[in-house]
């Protein structure tokens, strides 16, 4: 018989039972679907951590303090304390070019948290942020609705505050009403200067539940004159990190003192690392959902071969008489791996329809987003489903002695 003969009778063959070549393309093509949503789920959720990372900018450090390494814990009082606390004056000497000639800028920064109000309406403000113009652009916080505070608001202290979207909201239902209006911070009086844009989600705490304000006033009315909590440098290149890491590695021991044979008492996290870590995360996820999903498309090759078992016994007798007429076993052979092959080949191509038009959709509040290699791999590995579950039914029916097929009942 000529391949178009052994397609068409194959054809022929699958047709004679529409129920079960339906269902067996089911389990098919949910393994293959399956396969190719999981992986772009996983893609989607590593693509949207990186651009989150990639929107707070590639090229930050964040400085914060160990508590030292002679030593002296968290929360001990003591001169170790006091010496290995990051300073105003620390991010003064970052921001200066003559010192860190890699540090585009350096912002203190100190956290505090409060109740605001506006008439009868409160709000708790997780996240107070105390810091300096220079922190907006450096971590991507622009300021949507009205404008920032400035160097001159740090310097007099004023009492100006910039809310988050979620804040303002609470606060004043829209946040554009906001702008210009005082609200209370605890018991002190604030003119909100603007509302910031709009930040998505990395975690479970809300990045627009924030407000920020000048870092002198915070100290002088909400945290005290403590320690800053970190400092955030930008480098002035991306490509530039590493060296500006070191030059605020060396600055800071410098002016601390650090004896050389100490563990350095400053944490330095580098933007870059966190977002490669991620990224490693991201493919590590992703190949376990895969691995997931291919045991369904197993699962799918083990009906394959179960319904071309059945099938084989139920033309057992058709087997035999096309044998006694002279067909040879490679034809035998052929038509049963063609019907195994076309039924994961076409439950696979449904998987692969189905998977594009879920993946249109969010789910679990990620957008999947299609790698085009998986679904080239999941129609590839449906016909290499067939091939391998297929072979052992197409053997059996190719082996068959013609007079034991004819006595068959």
């Amino acid at each position: 018989m000529s391949p178009r003969d052994l397609f068409g009778a194959a054809l022929r063959g699958l047709g004679a039972n529409k129920l079960r070549s339906l269902l067996t393309v089911l389990g098919v093509s949910i393994g293959v679907g399956a396969v190719i949503v999981l992986v772009a789920v996983g893609n989607g959720s590593g693509k949207a951590v990186q651009d989150r990372l990639e929107a707070m900018g590639t090229n930050l450090l964040s400085v914060s303090t160990t508590g030292g390494g002679g030593g002296f814990q968290r929360g001990q009082a003591g001169p170790s304390a006091q010496q290995y606390s990051l300073t105003l004056e620390d991010a003064s000497a970052l921001a200066d070019k003559r010192l860190a000639p890699d540090v585009a800028s350096a912002a203190p920064v100190m956290t505090s948290s409060g109740t605001a109000t506006n008439g009868d309406v409160s709000y708790t403000v997780n996240q107070v942020i105390g810091t300096t113009p220079s922190y907006l652009p450096a971590t991507n916080t622009p300021v949507e609705i009205g404008q920032s505070f400035t160097q001159q608001d740090v310097d007099s202290s004023q009492r100006v505050i910039l809310l988050g979207q979620t804040a303002a909201t609470e606060l004043f239902t829209r946040p554009a009403a906001a702008v210009g209006q005082t609200i209370k911070l605890g018991a002190v009086d604030f003119v909100v200067l603007g509302v910031l844009a709009s930040k998505d989600s990395t975690g479970f705490s809300d990045p627009n539940a924030t407000a920020i304000v000048p870092i002198s006033t915070l100290r002088a009315t909400q945290a005290g004159y403590g320690s800053l909590n970190q400092i955030v440098v930008q480098a002035a290149d991306k490509d530039r990190v590493d060296v500006a890491e070191a030059e605020v590695t060396e600055l800071l021991t410098a002016r601390h003192q650090v004896p050389a044979d100490e563990t350095s008492p400053f944490r330095i996290t580098n933007s870059a690392q966190i977002l490669q870590t991620s990224q490693d995360t991201a493919k590590t996820f992703t190949a376990l959902l895969a691995t997931v999903a291919a045991i369904s498309l197993v699962v799918g090759g083990i009906g394959v071969t179960n319904i071309m078992l059945v099938t084989v016994t139920e033309r057992t007798r058709e087997i035999g008489i096309r044998k006694a007429l002279g067909a040879r076993r490679r034809t035998i052979l052929g038509q049963f791996l063609i019907e195994a092959t076309l039924l994961s080949l076409i439950g696979g191509a449904v998987g692969v329809g189905a998977a594009l038009i879920v993946s249109r959709f969010q789910l679990a509040g990620v957008q999947p987003v299609l790698v085009p290699s998986s679904i080239a791999l999941a129609l590839g590995v449906s016909a290499a489903v067939g091939l391998f579950f297929g072979s052992m039914p197409a053997h059996r029916a190719a082996g068959l002695r013609p007079i034991d097929a004819l006595r068959h009942e």
